[in-house]
């Protein structure tokens, strides 16, 4: 068989298993086919946008938001004139050579596009709406954090991804939320996003919730932190 032959075999291998699995470690496809993760993802490369490489993980290829993530795709135009409001204040924040960890979401993609083109940072995350987004950006040198996929946030989570997070000294840390309530604190829909919330809230100088105005008043039933534990509150509308 030809390279081009064995190159497409293991492409439809790989698509067989994305359809059952929705994500796979390159690793792990390295080792199913017998091959080197370069072989992998040299394949990847040239199956000309079939598939897409994110934090040591393959998925299908997307378009800024993963196509069988339907809570996602429901939440994105939901108040997105808001979202992108308080996003063109939050990014006033971001300063030249920043670290800053940028939360999952339908808000945050406001905010890494906003980031000004040619601004030098680093950037983590842990969702692909986010990395999608900052990956086209020359002077960001973007982290993404790995674990277990979920597709009802498009991110990842697990220990490999706090252990990264935990090493990492963050100037600012732009958290999103599902409800901000007086005395039931700050909370999210998905528990899974909790300890990584929690960790960019410890590791960062300064730690800011960005929501829309929808948000306050609201609980859901993840809770990860106070509203104290922030320095600031950026909506489209004063907190009440």
């Amino acid at each position: 068989m030809s390279r081009t032959g064995r190159r497409d075999e293991r492409l439809d291998t790989l698509g067989a298993v994305l359809e059952k699995e929705g994500v796979l470690r390159i690793r792990d496809a390295a080792a199913q086919l017998g091959v080197s993760e370069m072989t992998i993802r040299r394949d990847i490369t040239e199956a000309r946008g079939r598939f897409t490489c994110l934090g040591g993980y393959i998925v299908g290829a997307f378009d800024g938001v993963a196509a069988s993530d339907y809570v996602l795709d429901k939440e994105k135009d939901s108040h997105a004139a808001a979202k992108a409001a308080a996003c063109a204040q939050a990014v006033k924040l971001i300063e030249e050579d920043d670290t800053i960890f940028i939360d999952c979401g339908t808000t945050t993609p406001h905010l890494a596009a906003r980031i000004p083109d040619g601004m030098r940072l680093t950037a983590i995350c842990y969702s692909m709406n986010v990395a999608e987004i900052l990956s086209h950006r020359e002077n960001v040198r973007l982290i993404m954090l790995g674990g277990l996929y979920h597709p009802a946030a498009a991110s990842f989570a697990g220990e490999e991804g706090l252990e990264t997070l935990k090493r990492i000294n963050l100037n600012k840390a732009f958290i999103s939320a599902g409800g901000i309530h007086e005395t039931r604190g700050v909370t999210c829909s998905h528990f899974h996003e909790v300890p990584i919330k929690q960790m960019a809230i410890d590791r960062a100088l300064e730690a800011h919730l960005v929501v829309d105005a929808s948000k306050f008043g609201k609980v859901r039933p993840a809770h990860f932190a106070e509203i104290g534990a922030f320095t600031s509150i950026i909506s489209d509308r004063p907190a009440p």
